[in-house]
């Protein structure tokens, strides 16, 4: 706090104003709000400065007004970073169902694919993290605190019906890489039940496993009609790792039914 006070003393000073100079331009932000909380005595801009008190919210914006300061810059000092708003909010889990408030801003900047292999089949389903040829940066709020640039991605081709209709073709999945072990029970429903992303010699598949000693047994979901595949385990297949996160369309649901009728 008395860093940010610091800071502070050394903006206002850097325009060679005195404590009486930011009163009254403080004075005079309170009349054209009338709100007398945004205006700062002489007494507490000192204690602002150099003994760590923490403006309120009001006199904050002040002093960034007259100093012609970020408040977003100025709230970091007092270590309260915007930009982990939304994924502190991720962070506490709420019961109702509600929208979400935050927006994007230019302050924070995520990692994001700019371009992919244009040898990338939309069709089938495809490892995306080694697809990616270059990364670039974009301001998207909403998504900071993921570390994006360390996750893997996958996408489900859009042929693919294996975990229909859980993860529809043409969904974007999210891989953790550090669960690899195939679980063997601890779930009470399909929605529960751990989906892996699998490398094979004829490329990849996502669905869930049941492993017997050698044998490796990719299960598909019942509604998808597709087979079991049985592969020796680990010669024939790869665990690349869990899907803990998608984004789908849920109109893509109609391209089952269109596909079922033509059949």
């Amino acid at each position: 706090m008395e860093d940010a006070g610091r800071k502070l003393k050394q903006a206002r000073e850097r325009l060679n104003l005195r404590y009486r100079d930011v009163e009254q331009a403080s004075l005079r932000i309170a009349e054209r709000h009338k709100n007398d909380e945004f205006a700062i005595a002489l007494s507490r801009l000192a204690d602002i400065e150099n003994k760590g008190t923490v403006p309120n919210i009001y006199r904050l914006y002040s002093l960034c007004a007259i100093y012609r300061l970020d408040i977003v810059e100025v709230l970091q000092w007092y270590a309260v970073d915007l930009t982990q708003l939304p994924a502190d909010a991720a962070s506490i889990q709420l019961e109702t169902t509600h929208l979400i408030g935050f927006q994007p801003s230019e302050h924070g900047v995520i990692q994001v694919p700019l371009s992919l292999d244009p040898g990338l089949d939309m069709r089938k389903t495809t490892y995306l993290s080694r697809m990616i040829q270059r990364w670039g940066t974009l301001p998207l709020m909403l998504l900071n605190g993921l570390d994006l640039r360390n996750h893997r991605y996958a996408f489900i081709g859009t042929e693919d019906w294996t975990m229909y209709p859980l993860l529809l073709p043409g969904s974007l999945v999210l891989i953790d890489e550090t669960k690899r072990k195939i679980q063997r029970s601890g779930w009470s429903s399909e929605l529960e039940r751990p989906i892996y992303f699998l490398e094979h010699r004829g490329g990849y598949l996502c669905g869930w496993c049941s492993l017997d000693e050698d044998q490796l047994v990719v299960l598909p979901h019942p509604a998808s009609h597709q087979v079991p595949q049985v592969f020796a385990f680990p010669a024939e297949i790869d665990v690349i790792g869990q899907v803990t996160g998608v984004a789908m369309r849920l109109d893509q649901a109609r391209r089952r039914r269109t596909r079922s009728s033509a059949a």
